[in-house]
């Protein structure tokens, strides 16, 4: 094995296959690729191993018949297989598509009629039972691979393999044709299309397909890695699903460049206890994670005992003013350095350490805004956390080096990314990285590509040394009628920053004459508060009418009015009682809001909150024990804030 080197010659090695190859070769069996957590247990690939059965894994679907241009379908949650999947359709020379996991057979089924795709790689029997639904209906699809067995080793169903026995159709296939899976990685270029990635469906559209060259993906990851001069020694965390873009760039792609271990919680439900046995150097969370993550903190800290809230309390803002002179370019007094040392081992040390980042040197979100106040906390906990902006279409646009960016943008516009923003405020980008048009959709591409512009669709501006703001989506800002511009966004990026309010959704304009807020509470930190207080209630929607939850909510917003212009404060607010769904289309798959649709769904609550009814009624579903459902209708209480000033 020859000594690792921590830079990829993205030049030379143009694809990803030939960057897996290559850290197979310097790498070996003795450094540890990925880590994976199965039945409890922490279990390893070295890439060597990681090469072997994505190389078995592309033969074996070589034999099955795909070839260049083929499309390979993946649904799952993160895990080895995953990136097995990608990188095995790669080395044929055809095309991944990633899915989320909890996307309907119905919506697999669009999507796959969509891209043509030949084959597809789904985890566990949740999954195969979906394609079992739409599998006769898709004649392009020739062959569905299972990676994890249990309940399928007699499904009875033809064209539906096990990963095994797949893998060793590759072995065989090797033995006959020796050499052809390096001849097959050799042949692949840098232009090659290789992923299509969807977006998210939130402007009320189905989600459309992004295609993907190497040239598009690598140049971004390569940006992230030489930006945070990432290397073989970090320890990556794959924390969030591989369809979303900005995951193949800075989880995927970043651990292929730097040769660092890429490491897998067994599921979303373990993610938080396993992010602590991993103690990852490099995180991405979306703004949900993190805003899950600030309220988890902020609930325990309220409801700590007296000693701990009294000592959190006073260091607490010491960490926030550390924090604030840093934005303004100051050097905190000497004094407030060492109390910030203080607060930082009897206070925020430990709180690192609880959420799994007591070694994290690199931490990103981006996707949708995220609450000034949210990124502050983390930066006073010392916590390394960027915002930065990219998307399916315009791929990474904006990083941040060391130190903390100003408050309010989204990162430096990346060196060799064009950037310009137009006169109606949208942001228009060119580079690289940005994709190859919409999977057979040209009328669509000709819309968003101008001349190499790619039109984001979404409002900014560029502020101090090539920094950007991100307001919102062109298509969600809200004239007022006092002709102010409101962008929803902010705001409840705000109202999220509070332990309490789970989501928000804000309305105003011509639906809805005041500034309100429709408010999902968090179900585990609200209940904890009502237990505490002895406030009894049965359900989540009961929990959400109940006056003193009302109050609660009342208060947070007000804190949130404090910080804004007195136009865009929010007036009306009505706890709803339930939570957003992804699958009642209210929610993409990536947890963002569908405003189109909930105006369509919910035109009682938005006349009623734009008038004086001090409630609604909505229709509301329930679940019986045994499964079935019903609706009954229900009295939602619309609440007045009181005014601050």
């Amino acid at each position: 094995m020859s000594t690792p080197k921590d830079v990829v010659d993205v030049a030379a090695l143009d694809t990803w296959p030939k960057v897996l190859q290559y850290n197979s070769a310097q790498y070996g069996a003795h450094s540890k690729a990925m880590r994976y957590k199965h039945y409890g247990i922490w279990q390893s690939y070295s890439w060597q191993e990681y090469l072997a059965n994505v190389k078995y894994l592309a033969l074996g679907l070589y034999s099955l018949g795909f070839r260049a241009g083929s499309k390979l379908l993946i649904v799952g949650d993160n895990s080895p297989e995953w990136y097995f999947a990608e990188l095995a359709a790669q080395c044929n020379r055809g095309m991944s598509v990633g899915l989320y996991s909890d996307l309907s057979a119905a919506e697999i089924e669009h999507i796959a009629r969509e891209c043509g795709a030949d084959f597809a790689m789904v985890e566990d029997q949740e999954q195969a039972d979906k394609m079992f639904l739409i599998h006769e209906r898709l004649p392009e699809l020739k062959t569905v691979v299972y990676w994890r067995y249990k309940g399928l080793s007699d499904h009875g169903h033809q064209g539906f393999l096990g990963l095994r026995e797949v893998l060793e159709n590759g072995r065989r296939y090797e033995a006959d044709h020796p050499g052809s899976f390096e001849e097959g990685i050799a042949a692949g270029k840098a232009d090659d299309a290789c992923a299509i990635v969807y977006t998210s469906g939130a402007t009320g559209d189905a989600p459309r397909g992004a295609l993907h060259s190497y040239r598009s993906l690598m140049s971004g990851a390569e940006r992230y890695r030489e930006l945070d001069h990432l290397t073989h020694k970090d320890a990556l965390a794959c924390a969030l699903p591989p369809a979303w873009l900005m995951e193949q760039l800075l989880a995927f792609g970043c651990h292929l460049l730097s040769g660092g271990t890429v490491n897998f919680a067994e599921s979303s439900e373990t993610l938080q206890d396993d992010m602590r046995e991993i103690a990852p150097s490099v995180v991405l969370y979306d703004p949900r994670l993190w805003e899950s993550q600030t309220g988890s903190v902020q609930a325990r800290l309220r409801g700590a005992s007296l000693l701990k809230r009294s000592i959190s309390g006073w260091l607490m803002p010491v960490g926030l003013r550390v924090t604030d002179a840093r934005y303004e370019k100051r050097t905190p007094g000497l004094g407030l350095r060492l109390l910030n040392m203080l607060a930082d081992l009897l206070v925020f040390r430990q709180i690192r350490d609880s959420l799994g980042l007591p070694k994290a040197r690199v931490c990103y979100t981006s996707g949708s805004t995220l609450a000034p106040e949210t990124l502050r906390f983390f930066h006073a906990l010392k916590v390394p956390l960027k915002n930065i902006y990219g998307s399916s279409e315009a791929g990474a646009v904006t990083g941040a080096a060391d130190g903390i960016q100003s408050p309010g943008t989204v990162g430096t516009v990346n060196p060799g990314v064009e950037l310009r923003v137009d006169d109606r405020g949208e942001i228009l980008v060119r580079h690289p990285g940005v994709f190859l048009g919409y999977y057979n959709d040209s009328e669509t591409t000709a819309h968003v590509m101008d001349g190499g512009w790619v039109r984001t669709g979404d409002s900014g501006r560029i502020s101090g040394d090539r920094e950007l703001v991100f307001v919102d989506r062109l298509e969600d800002l809200i004239l007022l009628p006092c002709g102010d511009i409101l962008a929803p966004q902010d705001i409840e990026s705000r109202l999220k920053h509070s332990p309490y309010i789970r989501d928000a959704w804000v309305v105003a304009g011509q639906d809805c004459r005041y500034v309100s807020a429709v408010i999902i509470i968090d179900a585990h930190n609200t209940g904890r508060w009502a237990d505490k207080r002895k406030v009894t209630y049965t359900t989540f929607g009961d929990l959400s009418q109940k006056p003193e939850i009302i109050e609660l909510v009342e208060e947070e917003i007000a804190l949130v009015n404090g910080g804004l212009p007195p136009t865009q404060r929010v007036e009306r607010y009505v706890n709803l009682h339930k939570e957003f769904d992804p699958d009642e289309c209210e929610l993409t798959r990536n947890r963002k809001l569908r405003r189109a649709f909930l105006r369509k769904r919910y035109p009682d609550l938005i006349r009623a909150l734009g008038g004086d009814d001090a409630s609604v009624e909505v229709e509301a579903e329930f679940t019986y024990q045994d499964g079935r459902t019903g609706k009954i209708r229900t009295a939602l209480q619309i609440a007045t804030v009181g005014r601050g000033d």
